[in-house]
């Protein structure tokens, strides 16, 4: 039996052949080739000449328990050996039932309704929905303006592109999409001006206020932002004076706080919540994807509260819905995740183990001359490359840094995950997020790597 062709390839070549027509989908015929994935373990994966690699960020800051997880396989197969799907429009399902209860009491009071999708940009768009539902439920359909942060990230589909400060994107896709309003995102280590932290914070906070005010408050409906950032800030922390003012502001005006925990969420700071860090901060809808599946299956949720769901349901129910919402099998492979990081404590450990990583990537900076911040908390952090750590100037966007860094991890069998912002305008960064089952001694071997990859990067530079 002959093997399948492409058609596109104009050349009779089998689907199967490594770099062929099907990869140029996904990236420019000039991009560097990537190896073929073979089989991971752990933190670890190999390709198919054996070549072992540390995942150092998880992935996309997925991978939180590892690969190759037992437990996770044996419920996978299990709930596959019962039914893999089966519609919420004419079932319930045990395994959603164990997922939403499970979430909602890790997430505590204020998020007892969990709704189930299939990752974080579905999981954007049901939050926003929701918010939008209930305010018509509650008379208020005078509002549906949802502010964010630029820069920021909340997903891929239009709706979610739409809240994401990303000029990139918007000069692509603006003409499809309905740009909402954007404040700017509270950085802490390139600031404006004569600004310190906290001050460039408070204008932050100022300027969210005031935007409020510019659009209408009675039109605003909700404010979404990363309390601890992703890919587009690059694990960004704020003075802590922001969270609470952001909230009051908020609660002022009647507006929906929404945090994207997509990336922060599912322990990944030291808490099932990034929000439990600021208390008097809490928002009203709170979305998770990434880490709560850890890469086993596509899997995202809003978590809401009872009074919120009550009042949407009563109006008639909710009008949303996808294919794969309340899926069993991905809802049995989520709460064997975390059930995996509860039982072993893999919260704790990413405590433990970031305040370990936070310590010896301030010990990397000190040594590199290309290193001029490290941010974030628990196991998610990032490291910003700059040219010169006096005057904080970026590589110039023709060096292609960050790419060249990654290439070079992968040479040396470390796998990174960067971003240059909106084409370095607001910094380039490597994410550093290993696996909530990161040990000590893997912590030192990944640094090791990561100081070799950084040491050569820089002699090139100078050479």
């Amino acid at each position: 039996m002959t093997a399948p062709q492409d058609p596109a390839s104009g050349s009779g070549s089998p689907f199967p052949q490594r770099g062929g027509p099907i990869q140029v989908f996904y990236a420019p015929p000039e991009a560097p080739r990537r190896p073929m994935i073979s089989h991971a373990e752990g933190i670890y994966m190999w390709d198919t000449d054996g070549k072992r690699y540390l995942d150092a960020t998880s992935g996309p800051v997925v991978s939180n328990i590892g690969h190759g997880n037992g437990r996770v396989l044996a419920a996978m197969a299990e709930q596959a050996g019962k039914v893999c799907y089966a519609s919420r429009a004419l079932f319930e399902n045990q395994a959603n039932i164990a997922l939403a209860e499970r979430v909602a009491a890790l997430a505590g009071p204020g998020f007892e309704r969990v709704f189930v999708v299939s990752g974080g940009s579905e999981a954007t768009e049901a939050a926003i929905k929701l918010a939008r539902h209930h305010a018509v439920a509650c008379g208020e359909a005078g509002r549906w303006k949802v502010l964010a942060r630029e820069p920021g990230y909340h997903g891929a589909t239009l709706g979610a592109a739409a809240i994401t400060g990303d000029p990139e994107t918007d000069a692509v896709f603006g003409p499809v999409m309905r740009i909402m309003p954007r404040v700017p995102a509270p950085f802490t280590y390139r600031v404006p001006g004569n600004l310190d932290a906290e001050t460039h914070a408070r204008h932050c906070a100022e300027a969210l206020e005031a935007a409020i005010r510019d659009e209408g408050p009675d039109s605003v409906l909700a404010f979404i932002m990363e309390p601890v950032g992703g890919l587009a800030t690059g694990a960004l922390v704020a003075p802590d004076a922001y969270y609470t003012a952001v909230r009051e502001i908020c609660s002022r005006h009647g507006v929906l706080l929404i945090f994207d925990e997509v990336m922060s969420g599912a322990g990944r700071t030291g808490r099932f919540l990034a929000a439990e860090h600021w208390p008097d901060a809490r928002p009203d809808l709170v979305i998770l994807a990434k880490g709560v599946a850890a890469g086993y299956t596509p899997l995202g949720m809003v978590l809401a509260p009872r009074e919120m769901v009550e009042k949407v349901v009563a109006a008639g129910g909710f009008l949303h819905g996808h294919t794969y919402s309340a899926n069993p099998l991905s809802c049995a492979v989520g709460e064997a995740v975390l059930a995996e990081v509860m039982d072993r404590d893999l919260i704790g450990n990413a405590e433990r183990m970031g305040i370990l990583l936070g310590e010896r990537l301030q010990v990397l900076a000190r040594h590199s001359g290309i290193v001029g911040d490290v941010r974030g908390l628990g196991l998610l952090r990032a490291i910003e490359i700059v040219a010169d750590k006096t005057t904080k100037a970026p590589f110039p966007p023709a060096r292609k840094a960050i790419a060249r860094i990654v290439e070079l991890g992968l040479d040396r069998g470390l796998l990174l995950y960067s971003r240059s912002t909106a084409g370095g305008r607001y910094g380039e960064w490597l994410m550093i997020t290993p696996p909530l089952i990161v040990t000590d001694a893997q912590l030192d071997e990944m640094m090791a790597l990561l100081t070799e990859v950084l040491d050569i990067f820089e002699a090139e530079t100078r050479s």
